[in-house]
């Protein structure tokens, strides 16, 4: 039995402490006020806004005209053929600037001076002027042949017959990109851990097959993006074929506002159209530069729609969180009570 002097003796046992309660013992944490980072954000956010009220506001840009022409037939012919050049420089493009660099890394001293001759030709002039040079092809070679080399010809065709605007255009615009496309694919090559290509040969592959199979799938995460890039430029470097008087998108607004003398709104609707085509080639560049990144080390970043499922998980779970906390802060006070 338990006497009153060994009852008043025996040490005080607080109860034990609810979940999501704070400890009383430890010193509160206050987050830390971020003054700065508000006010520029406030001042971001105001300057965004006075900017798209300027935009939206303004009579100048016509947008009842923007909305009437920006779906008209001939501008989204002009579309299309913009699109069609993109993707055929860009397979074209890669295609022969694969080859180019293969060519620099190959151990044969011709073909690595030939290929390294090509790109420094290339990417030492501008676009434009490649472009009216082989507008003007005709004027050097005014028929082209097939036959034996430094013998006969058998077959010839006139230069004016073949060669019509929209081939010039594929034609430099191919040549132009397979240079900058060579650098890239060399580049990604080089990237890759020269023991993968050791252990490869040790394993008896072809040095053909090495490069398929091992080098070009680990050289894709250092190509996609720089290659992603070199697509959305190209979309908007096509339209400088307009003063090859080709139809592609901003020829098409440009026949059409020198008729109707509206010149601001019909190169908004190119702009918006240029807008939304990369827009959408930024979202398949990020999930395609996802899918070469699987076998990294580093940890993959949710992508927006995983974020928006997370933040929507998580809202509810902080709400029940804060609501135990405040309930074992208020019921706290009649414990203290009851003892």
């Amino acid at each position: 039995m338990v006497t009153p002097s060994e009852l008043a003796s025996a040490p005080v046992t607080p109860p034990p402490r609810r979940a999501g309660a704070a400890d009383p013992d430890l010193p509160r944490i206050v987050p830390r006020r971020r003054l700065g980072r508000w006010a520029a954000a406030a001042v971001a956010l105001l300057a965004f806004a006075m900017v798209l009220h300027s935009v939206v506001r303004n009579e100048a840009f016509q947008w009842a005209v923007v909305g009437r022409y920006f779906t008209t037939p001939a501008v989204l012919d002009g579309l299309l053929l913009t699109l069609w050049l993109t993707g055929a420089v860009m397979v074209l493009g890669f295609l022969l600037g694969t080859g180019l660099a293969v060519m620099r890394l190959s151990g044969n001293p011709v073909l690595r001076t030939l290929s390294w001759g090509y790109v420094w030709i290339f990417r030492s002039t501008p676009l434009l002027v490649q472009l009216l040079f082989w507008f003007n092809i005709g004027a050097l070679y005014p028929t082209l042949g097939l036959g034996i080399p430094f013998g006969p010809e058998f077959v010839s065709v006139k230069t004016v017959n073949l060669l019509g605007p929209t081939l010039t255009a594929v034609i430099g615009l191919t040549l132009h990109e397979s240079a900058y496309a060579a650098e890239v694919v060399r580049g990604g090559i080089l990237s890759v851990d020269p023991g993968q290509t050791e252990a490869a040969q040790a394993l008896g592959l072809s040095r053909l097959r090495t490069l398929r199979r091992v080098v070009v799938p680990q050289a894709m995460r250092s190509i996609v993006p720089t290659a992603g890039n070199m697509l959305i430029g190209t979309l908007k470097g096509t339209s400088i074929v307009s003063v090859l008087a080709v139809h592609d998108l901003l020829y098409s607004t440009q026949l059409i506002y020198n008729q109707t003398y509206q010149v601001i709104p019909l190169l908004m609707v190119a702009t918006l159209w240029y807008v939304a085509v990369t827009s959408v080639l930024s979202a398949g560049q990020y999930y395609v530069e996802r899918h070469y990144a699987r076998g990294d080390s580093r940890a993959l970043p949710p992508t927006p729609l995983r974020r928006l499922r997370l933040l929507l998980r998580q809202r509810p779970a902080a709400v029940r969180a804060r609501l135990s906390a405040a309930t074992a802060a208020d019921a706290r006070p009649a414990i203290d009570r009851e003892r």
